[in-house]
């Protein structure tokens, strides 16, 4: 299927861009959540007519997350966990914690946004952590982690 990106999507294409794509991508990823339509004729044109506009919104949305992510670059959060004697947590630290633990600290910022590379923290110590605001600016923050025993 033939579809117009109305956003830029990750290892598809950039705004404006006629891409095909697989039929159930389109269907049940891309056309709900508001980053596609059906490329008919009709749509292109419609495209074109709001393409200022859409770019214009594009533009600000970037330039939001631009500031955010300076403000939250090289941020530290602490957290505490139940622990034993040997640093390993009674559970773990996952996304949600860190996205809550952020929310708390006055960042927007949402749970799909927190990128693990090595999963969950499990044990007592300093991570970092990758935050995804926008396709283009991900921005690296420290998780300290301490135990607190039962």
């Amino acid at each position: 299927m033939q579809i117009i990106l109305l956003d830029k999507v990750v290892n598809l294409g950039n705004l404006g861009e006629i891409v095909k794509v697989k039929d159930g991508y389109a269907r049940n990823f891309l056309i709900p959540s508001g980053r596609a339509r059906r490329a008919t004729e009709s749509a292109k044109a419609e495209f074109e007519a709001k393409r200022a506009e859409l770019e214009k919104a594009a533009a600000a949305k970037l330039a939001e997350c631009q500031a955010l992510g300076a403000k939250l670059g090289g941020t530290t959060i602490k957290l505490t966990q139940k622990a034993g004697v040997d640093g390993r947590l009674f559970g773990s630290v996952t996304n949600y914690d860190i996205a809550e633990e952020l929310v708390k600290g006055g960042y927007k910022v949402a749970k799909s946004q927190i990128r693990m590379p090595n999963g969950p923290i499990k044990l007592v110590s300093d991570s970092t952590v990758s935050v995804a605001l926008h396709t283009d600016v991900v921005v690296d923050i420290t998780v300290s982690v301490y135990g607190e025993t039962a």
